[in-house]
């Protein structure tokens, strides 16, 4: 006798064995990895939602299943979240678990280091200063590597004298320039090809 599964099935089944295999090593004293340790949140959050839990009690008891001791070191910290499709009884839904485990360590994997004393940003490049006027009603924001000669065109600045520069503020952050008001900054040439 032979059985068709679904894929859904198939992957449920996968789940259902890796929890298994959490629970046999918890069971005798051994700490998780992240696999193990996703596989059994993920099996009890699919387990409650078959049982009618409602969604904000099944997340809520997601992050008890597995205690931060009974993980191998850096587990908590590479898994920043956990995202399951279960089925309850109106029918499917996403189920989104923040920090499962609770929140990262500050030595955990992903964290940033930040080394002592002043980094240097694009150093040897070219700088330049550039008054920028932000002709329009609205504020307008230039992220740190947004090419200037494509900004906003509310904002009124030597375009050709910005072509192939960007703002000179460290990677992620932004400058916002207000209605009405000049301000001069300055400008670092962009690497690449421009």
């Amino acid at each position: 006798m032979s059985m068709h599964l679904t894929p859904r099935e198939q992957e449920r089944l996968t789940l259902f064995s890796a929890a298994e295999l959490a629970r046999r090593r918890l069971a005798r004293g051994a700490r998780l990895g992240a696999t193990e340790a996703v596989a059994l949140v993920c099996d009890e959050i699919l387990e409650m939602a078959w049982d009618g839990v409602p969604l904000e009690t099944v997340v809520e008891q997601a992050r008890n299943v597995v205690p931060r001791e009974h993980l191998l070191p850096g587990v908590a910290g590479a898994v920043p979240s956990i995202q399951v499709e279960a089925l309850f009884p109106h029918g499917s839904t996403l189920v989104h678990v923040a920090e499962p485990f609770g929140p990262a360590g500050p030595t955990d994997p992903g964290a940033v280091l930040a080394a002592e004393g002043e980094t240097d940003l694009a150093p040897g490049r070219p700088r330049r200063e550039l008054e920028i006027t932000n002709r329009g009603a609205r504020a307008v924001w230039l992220s740190s590597h947004f090419p200037l000669e494509e900004a906003n065109t509310a904002l009124e600045f030597d375009r050709e004298a910005a072509r192939g520069h960007r703002l000179d503020v460290p990677a992620g952050s932004s400058e916002r320039f207000e209605p009405g008001a000049t301000r001069t900054v300055t400008v670092v040439a962009r690497g690449g090809d421009r």
